[in-house]
């Protein structure tokens, strides 16, 4: 349960770590904060059931099925927006308003996923 909760207080730190880098102008970092947010928030969910976590694949493996077990299509939408984010850490090809969005949007995510725990 420790874990758990630390994973939460991660995801949470870097949504709140997101806006600074944006507030900053630096969207690169903002980008991957607002992923790393993202990512934190199900590993917090894979923590609790017991579910192995160490890869983008076993991420998405987890949201695929919040999505299916609670009917919210949007959880994997929110999702797909936070690995776009993550690919932007790496291309840099965001403006400053789609960066905004995402962070909005992992700010939807992360507590739709924070009401699961």
């Amino acid at each position: 349960m420790q874990q758990t909760q630390t994973y939460r207080e991660r995801s949470r730190a870097f949504l709140a770590k997101a806006e600074e880098e944006f507030d900053a102008g630096d969207l690169v970092q903002a980008s991957e904060k607002a992923w790393g947010s993202a990512a934190m928030i199900v590993k917090a969910v894979a923590e609790q059931r017991g579910i192995p976590h160490e890869s983008h694949n076993g991420l998405w493996r987890i949201v695929e099925d919040l999505d299916s077990e609670t009917g919210d299509e949007e959880l994997t939408d929110l999702f797909t927006f936070a690995s776009s984010l993550h690919k932007n850490f790496h291309e840099n090809r965001f403006r400053a308003r789609t960066v905004r969005r995402g962070i909005q949007r992992m700010e939807q995510f992360v507590a739709k996923v924070e009401r699961l725990l």
